[in-house]
Parts: C-alpha cells; sequence; structure tokens
C-alpha cells in the first residue's frame, strides 16, 4: 500500500522558517496538498474548518503548545481520529510519554530530514 500523496497535510510551527522547511521536505516527499497554521489556535481553527489527514505540528509554540493543540484534537469527537506527528528539539523521556499520554500518532526529534519525516508518516499509515 503506498501513501496518498494527495492527502490533505497541516503544518503548525510558530517559527516561519520551520514552517518552509516542512513545507519543502512535504515537496520532497511528493506531498503538495499542505496548509500552514502559525500557532495552535490557528491550526483548531483551520481543522474545524476542513476535513485534513494528518497533522504535523511543533511542540514549543505560543500561546497554545502543540502539546496543547494535541489534547484538543483528541478530545473533539470530529478530529480525534486525525494522524498527529509531533516535531520538538527535546528528546526528554519526560516529553515522549507526554504526548504518548495524549495520544500523538508519532514523534520526530529535530533535526531531521525527508527520509526521517517519510518513515514516520509511512508509519502512522502503516506504509512503512
Amino acid at each position: 500500500m503506498s501513501l496518498n500523496k494527495n492527502m490533505r497535510v497541516l503544518i503548525v510551527d510558530d517559527y516561519n522558517t520551520m514552517l518552509r522547511i516542512l513545507r519543502n521536505l512535504l515537496r520532497q516527499l511528493e506531498f503538495n496538498n499542505v496548509e500552514e497554521a502559525s500557532d495552535g489556535e490557528e491550526a483548531l481553527r483551520a481543522l474545524r474548518r476542513d476535513p485534513h489527514d494528518l497533522v504535523i505540528s511543533d511542540w514549543n509554540m505560543a500561546p497554545m503548545t502543540g502539546l496543547d493543540l494535541l489534547r484538543c484534537v483528541r478530545s473533539d469527537d470530529k478530529l480525534r481520529r486525525i494522524p498527529f506527528i509531533m516535531v520538538t528539539a527535546e528528546s526528554k523521556t519526560e516529553n515522549v510519554v507526554a504526548a504518548k499520554q495524549a495520544g500523538v500518532s508519532n514523534y520526530i526529534v529535530k533535526p531531521f530530514n525527508a527520509e526521517t519525516l517519510r518513515a514516520k508518516i509511512g508509519s502512522v499509515f502503516g506504509t512503512a
């Protein structure tokens, strides 16, 4: 089974450079249906407005962190099944545990490349 390259991907980061990097990595992987949000609240509005197939979110954002966004997504009946990949510079065990407990689908530690991103997306969708 191969990945649907037309799936709607929402990338969330409050750092424009990271949004650009994520978009470019996704483009390398031939994902072109990508929407951006610059914080968790904007991401929630986007998710509630239109269905998305995958969320890739940074952990460290203000005013709503990626973990808070994940908890909101998982507590919303319409959104809870959307695969959610957390991106962070923190590889601390307690962060990984907190994300797992909140229902994260996968976890990527910065820095990472297109191949790592492809593998993480593939594992979320059972194609890795």
